[in-house]
């Protein structure tokens, strides 16, 4: 009897796991059409702006759209291929994580859904020719973005969406104060105010106006806030770090650019109108910047919140720039482009490890290179890349950047941010470099990476290489043309 029963009663915790394992399989394969379906969509959101891009000379634009509070101009095209693009390769990594990962494939429907929202409100935004209907978007994107966050694998990722939401309303609400600001403005002038980018410089006035520099001042402070500028960059470290990669490098790579637009709108807008005042606001956020992001990147033993705060870095140096403007110009855009590509592939390199290591810590990850030869390698181009070594793009444009303060006479603004960058290579590389290439602590079983998961990684790196070694003319001449817009 007891043999019999032991027959017809297996073990029931194998039982359990067989089962287990079953149901997860039925799982990914029920839900392989929805990454499937969300490779497809961004295959074609890829396709649109790309052929866009080859059949709109910039000799036809701008062209308006919907009684013109939507424009395709340099601005907004470069923008929208270099998203779409970015867009793309999260989506393909995604469809092969979701194959071999059940906990994705148990919220891939919703998350699909959220992800092509998301996209298509900053695509739409992009577009936008009046600044209240970007501003609106910006923040609709965010509400899009929230629940992705809320997925994310930190102690209490709810809590950090929440405050994420809170950051995004208190940045946009001070936004929101400025254009208040420039009412009054216009109002105490007898002038009727536009908020069309196009139009809206017909309102302003070249004479001392005490509301129009506070309308301004709040709008670079508000959406200096949305690019992680110090002193309201709190929500970027916590909110990239908490996020799922996926997230993550939306945020930074897609969310950033429509915040980055925002400001270009202003710049061109203000063009000839109170630039020594946008000069010194800038120029001190992008201080604080660099100080802040050198300081945490010292003290810093995670290395998704090190790519953080070198996000922060990375958006110091870009206002740093734009405070210059000319000559510094064109080195920014190139530096805004390339940064969209090298934090893609941090972010979803760092998915790997973190899959794979079970932490975001770095002490357990001792010897990634050898544990994982391709990510370690991959995250250690993305480093180099991060930190402007050639033959990145990130290099050219820092170079640019740099000469750029040099022929505005800024000579401390030159020695500051040299200083800061070396200051932040060193940290980082004392931190990284360790990491990838010290001697493994612990033994982890990493299954095997299909090339699907490598190939946007790769894809990211060749875009890298290619703009810092030779950009095609059309491209060329389409970075050159938003770099004047904005003064350059």
């Amino acid at each position: 009897m007891t043999a019999s029963a032991s027959i017809t009663n297996p073990n029931p915790a194998a039982s359990s796991v067989a089962t287990a394992t079953r149901l997860a399989d039925e799982l990914i394969h029920g839900t392989h059409w929805v990454s499937s379906a969300l490779v497809g969509v961004a295959l074609l959101m890829w396709l649109v702006a790309m052929g866009v891009f080859l059949t709109h000379p910039l000799t036809e634009l701008p062209l308006y759209f919907a009684q013109r509070y939507l424009v395709l101009d340099a601005t907004s095209l470069l923008f929208i291929v270099v998203i779409n693009t970015v867009f793309l390769g999260i989506g393909v990594y995604l469809y092969s994580r979701q194959r071999h990962t059940p906990t994705l494939a148990r919220d891939i429907r919703s998350r699909a859904a959220l992800m092509l929202l998301f996209m298509a409100v900053i695509n739409i935004g992009l577009m936008a020719n009046h600044l209240v209907l970007l501003w609106a978007l910006i923040e609709v994107s965010t509400l899009c973005a929230a629940p992705l966050v809320a997925r994310g694998n930190a102690a209490n990722p709810q809590a950090v969406a929440w405050r994420y939401m809170l950051y995004s309303a208190m940045t946009l609400a001070i936004t929101f104060l400025g254009f208040m600001a420039l009412t009054q403005s216009a109002h105490l002038r007898g002038v009727e105010v536009s908020f069309m980018v196009d139009r809206m410089g017909e309102s302003l006035t070249r004479a001392p106006d005490a509301w129009q520099r506070l309308g301004l001042s709040f709008m670079l402070f508000g959406l200096g806030g949305k690019l992680g500028l110090a002193p309201l960059y709190g929500w970027l470290p916590e909110t990239y770090e908490a996020a799922p990669t996926t997230t993550s490098a939306l945020l930074a790579s897609v969310q950033f650019n429509i915040s980055v637009v925002a400001v270009f709108r202003i710049l061109q807008i203000f063009h000839g109108f109170e630039a020594g005042f946008v000069s010194q606001e800038l120029l001190v956020m992008g201080y604080l910047s660099l100080v802040v992001a050198a300081v945490q990147i010292m003290a810093s033993s995670n290395y998704k919140r090190l790519i953080a705060y070198a996000c922060v870095s990375s958006s110091g140096v870009i206002a740093l720039g734009l405070s210059v403007g000319k000559a510094a110009a064109y080195g920014v855009v190139l530096y805004i482009v390339s940064n969209a590509f090298v934090k893609s592939l941090l972010f979803l390199t760092a998915g790997r490890m973190r899959a794979v290591y079970g932490t975001n810590a770095v002490g357990p990850l001792s010897g990634v290179i050898r544990t994982l030869p391709m990510s370690g390698f991959l995250f250690t181009i993305g480093i180099f890349a991060l930190l402007g070594f050639p033959p990145f793009a990130s290099f050219l444009a820092e170079m640019l950047i740099l000469s750029g303060i040099v022929q505005a006479g800024k000579l401390l603004a030159f020695t500051l941010m040299c200083v800061m960058l070396t200051v932040i290579f060193v940290a980082t590389g004392r931190t990284v470099f360790p990491m990838l290439w010290g001697a493994p602590k612990v033994t982890v079983t990493a299954p095997p990476q299909s090339w699907v998961t490598l190939l946007p990684k790769l894809g990211f790196v060749g875009v890298l290489v290619m703009l810092g070694t030779y950009t095609p003319d059309p491209f060329n001449d389409l970075l050159r043309a938003v770099a004047v817009s904005i003064g350059g």
